[in-house]
């Protein structure tokens, strides 16, 4: 963790809690929130975004979606664009989630689309990246890690990437109980900044926040956090136990 850069503790709720369930979540949630250094980020299905903006609203809390259409509108039965986010005051948005990837055929061309139309709307995208168990035995983690920055970026500017926060996600780490060991973890997290300096320039890339997304949690977040290229985490399951993310924010800070 830099304290250059913008620290951000994003809870990702995946397809959990109704519009009741996440406003009683999120109230528990905001104490722990108050007077945190980091930024904190609670990243909620469609249907609790105008409950989480509202009661987030004014406290120390933004609101993320977890996908977003890269066109601006039209026939795109059941898709949600950046200006109808940008409307209900969402500050981030979750681009190329490893299960939007799984299992929404969500390809590296249409993130790059996803990440141009969220920027364009004043929204920060959380970019996942990150490889399957069987790239990592094979020995392809670097290349495949590297191919989704360069693709997934192209069209951004070297200027915008202090507007984009990166989260690695392990993806034989997501929901597994496994985690990357912190070595692991700042391994993959310094060669994404690494890219990024040849891809963007130094000092874009020292800029840019860096989220560790692979089973973080109560217990290993201090020790995640301590590495210098981990910048935050991106929280599956802890986010949905206002204790356990409340004990992640304090790591943070």
């Amino acid at each position: 963790m830099n304290s250059n850069r913008k620290t951000v503790i994003a809870g990702n709720w995946k397809m959990n809690k109704t519009p009741k369930e996440a406003e009683a979540l999120l109230r528990e949630v905001l104490p722990a929130a108050d007077g945190a250094a980091c930024e904190v980020v609670v990243c909620v299905p469609y249907v609790d975004l105008p409950v989480a903006c509202n009661v987030a609203g004014g406290s120390n809390v933004k609101v993320g979606a977890q996908n977003v259409h890269f066109k601006p509108s039209g026939a795109y039965t059941g898709e949600i664009s950046a200006a109808m986010l940008q409307e209900l005051g969402v500050s981030y948005v979750v681009v190329g989630h490893s299960e939007r990837r799984e299992y929404f055929a969500e390809t590296d061309a249409t993130v790059a689309l996803k990440i141009a139309a969220t920027l364009d709307a004043g929204i920060t995208p959380i970019l996942c990246v990150g490889e399957s168990l069987a790239e990592r035995e094979q020995g392809i983690m670097a290349e495949r890690i590297r191919t989704q920055i360069k693709i997934d970026l192209a069209g951004v500017a070297a200027a915008d990437m202090g507007k984009v926060v990166i989260a690695y996600e392990p993806i034989w780490a997501i929901g597994t109980g496994k985690t990357a060991t912190s070595e692991q973890a700042q391994e993959v997290c310094k060669l994404i900044r690494d890219t990024l300096c040849e891809l963007f320039g130094a000092d874009a890339a020292q800029g840019v926040s860096i989220l560790y997304g692979g089973s973080m949690n109560a217990k290993n977040a201090a020790e995640l956090l301590a590495q210098p290229d981990i910048d935050g985490g991106l929280i599956g399951g802890a986010s949905l136990k206002a204790e356990d993310f409340g004990k992640i924010i304090a790591a943070a800070n």
